[in-house]
């Protein structure tokens, strides 16, 4: 099976729950499906890269065997630079020195390549192509997993941005928007998964009292989120969506530091699409 022609495909983040989309990735890699268009944010958009790279292997390297490494994810990190992750570790030096990034192999694949990041003084979604000019890969996948406290915010194009997920966590209506009215999506949380509300709203609002729309924004995020999956949920039934998620109870959070646990959820990812392959074949060429 190749590029399938009028299916998009939608990728959440989910910080270090994205090796569960690495995994899923890695099959469709080994079986040669692809996607004429395809849309991430922070985590999602960081597998999304290495997948229309064509590089096998890749996103497990960066994500599972790395991640032991201090300079990856430490709260040594967080007191000496402020943030939890080494953003320049990971978007430097990782695929410039350690695991090699191909761009050259990015440039001439053929898909459209979508990441949504987060204006901090609009709160809005921005998106970028990778068909415009200046798209600069490794910025934007740092600024669209930019997560706040931890990350600090990146300027880029004259505005400053922070992680996609803030305002766009499941981008599927802008794939809808740009013409794609049936989706794949890989999601990072099972099922059931509800979003609840911040307990913890003065934090965000003094810590980001420089830009309310932000604010705003991230207050609200639990309710988009939940109207998202709603709307997931009515698309699947009439089957203008097809979901891949996590079956089985997620044991990881968005900044586990467990190479086994990181494995086995990157495994499950594998697994569950090669489990789903014939269904999605069908559903594909419905």
């Amino acid at each position: 099976m190749s590029t399938a022609n009028n299916i998009g495909l939608v990728l959440e983040g989910g910080g270090m729950r994205g090796v569960y989309t690495a995994g899923v990735l890695e099959y469709f890699s080994e079986h040669n499906v692809y996607f004429p268009y395809m849309i991430g944010v922070s985590a999602g958009a960081c597998m999304g890269a290495s997948y229309l790279s064509r590089q096998l292997g890749r996103n497990r390297t960066v994500n599972v065997e790395w991640v032991s490494d201090p300079r990856y994810i430490s709260w040594k990190n967080l007191w000496k630079k402020g943030q939890l992750f080494g953003m320049d570790f990971i978007f430097d030096e990782i695929p410039n020195r350690h695991v090699p990034f191909d761009y050259a192999a990015f440039e001439r694949s053929p898909e459209e390549f979508v990441i949504g990041t987060t204006d901090c003084e609009t709160g809005e979604t921005v998106y970028y192509r990778k068909s415009e000019q200046d798209f600069d890969l490794l910025r934007l996948l740092r600024a669209s997993s930019s997560l706040p406290f931890i990350a600090p915010i990146v300027e880029y194009g004259g505005r400053k941005l922070l992680d996609g997920g803030i305002s766009d966590p499941i981008p599927l209506g802008k794939a809808e928007s740009d013409g794609y009215k049936r989706n794949l999506l890989i999601l990072t949380r099972n099922e059931d998964y509800r979003k609840s509300a911040g307990r913890f709203s003065w934090i965000v609002q003094r810590a980001y009292r420089k830009y309310p729309r932000l604010v705003e924004r991230m207050l609200g995020r639990h309710e988009r989120y939940n109207g998202t999956l709603d709307d997931i949920a009515e698309q699947e039934k009439n089957g203008t969506v097809f979901v891949i998620r996590p079956q089985e109870t997620l044991v990881v959070g968005r900044m586990e530091r467990d190479p086994a646990k990181l494995d086995a959820l990157y495994k499950q990812g594998y697994e569950d699409a090669k489990r789903m392959m014939p269904q999605l074949r069908k559903w594909m060429e419905g």
